[in-house]
């Protein structure tokens, strides 16, 4: 290898030497072997040079150029080693301090709703039923005596799967499905998630309902406002609480009531809907509606733990925050 070649390649592995990052490193590669680098600058003068001398100096090139590399690549690990020995070094653990403390959890305040709920309803008799988050046309709209035109069909309000299935907007399917496959007295609860378009503070478009069925001869609106009063006086504790049905319409109930509660601010709060079942939809569950009549009702698991637990913002309870959630810490006892 020529003199100038030897001085190239000492200065290089000098440099290398001295470098102490990475940035360093790619700073010495881009000075020898970048597109004007010392070694990329030799390489060009085999153009210039004659046949004979042109094969011996491109053999020294070559090996200038690999040997250079094989050093970089080196140098570049050694590097790599330190900064690991480094960082182990930082975060290395005292095996010898005590542990951390683990915390028990918590349980979510919607399931402390729900489980308040289901043990009310439990105890007034009623069984729990179950079904498909993904429902037919059939199930979530027509066995319920909801017309193809009415507005809860819209594409607005209801998530479609296709032509014939949705995310059930409610969870009277379940009523449905577990009354075909009852005969009366049928006393049924039927909770969990239903899905419609929307979305602000108080409402979302994935939230939890529990909706209520009683099913037998001679039930009799006085039947429905018993049920409803004392679960409501159950759920918020609260013997002396005022309760109000007003008139409204659903097309699976008639007659049908909305029902409020009065707050501890004097106001009028909507917490329910309910109603006598329709005739049609008695039918559609294959029972007899002149023999059997009953009630229906439906109400949000998370509005009641909103109201239950003073929770202004319906998103706080699906946003995962630990803060929030530590705060119902213990309250996992059903009174």
């Amino acid at each position: 290898m020529n003199s100038n070649l030897n001085n190239i390649m000492h200065e290089a592995l000098n440099s290398l030497k001295q470098v102490q990052s990475l940035q360093q490193l790619d700073v010495v590669k881009a000075e020898y072997l970048g597109k004007n680098g010392k070694i990329s600058q030799q390489m060009q003068q085999l153009k210039t040079l004659a046949a004979d001398e042109k094969k011996q100096f491109g053999q020294q090139i070559n090996q200038l150029k690999l040997e250079f590399e094989q050093q970089l690549s080196e140098r570049k690990q050694q590097i790599l080693n330190q900064q690991l020995q480094t960082k182990l070094a930082q975060e290395s653990i005292d095996v010898s301090l005590d542990g951390k403390n683990n915390h028990a959890g918590s349980l979510h305040p919607i399931y402390l709703t729900l489980n308040r709920m289901l043990h009310i309803f439990a105890a007034l008799g009623f069984d729990v039923g179950d079904g498909p988050e993904i429902e037919s046309d059939y199930y979530n709209f027509n066995a319920l005596n909801i017309p193809a035109n009415h507005p809860a069909r819209a594409m607005q309000d209801t998530f479609y799967i296709d032509a014939t299935h949705v995310l059930r907007t409610h969870t009277s399917p379940i009523q449905i499905r577990y009354a075909e496959q009852k005969t009366p007295p049928i006393k049924l609860i039927a909770p969990g998630r239903v899905y419609r378009v929307d979305m602000d503070a108080t409402h979302s478009p994935m939230f939890h309902q529990i909706e209520g069925l009683w099913i037998d001869e001679n039930i009799t609106f006085a039947n429905l406002k018993g049920i409803i009063i004392e679960f409501l006086r159950r759920f918020f504790a609260n013997e002396q609480l005022q309760i109000r049905f007003r008139a409204s319409f659903f097309p699976f109930t008639e007659p049908s009531a909305e029902v409020d509660i009065l707050s501890s601010d004097g106001k009028w709060l909507e917490v329910l809907g309910c109603g006598m079942v329709h005739p049609t939809v008695l039918e559609n569950m294959n029972i007899d509606s002149a023999r059997y009549n009953g009630f229906a009702f439906g109400m949000g698991i998370d509005r009641f733990t909103m109201l239950k637990y003073g929770i202004h913002d319906l998103r706080l309870m699906f946003e995962n925050d630990i803060d929030f959630i530590r705060q119902f810490r213990g309250m996992n006892e059903v009174k």
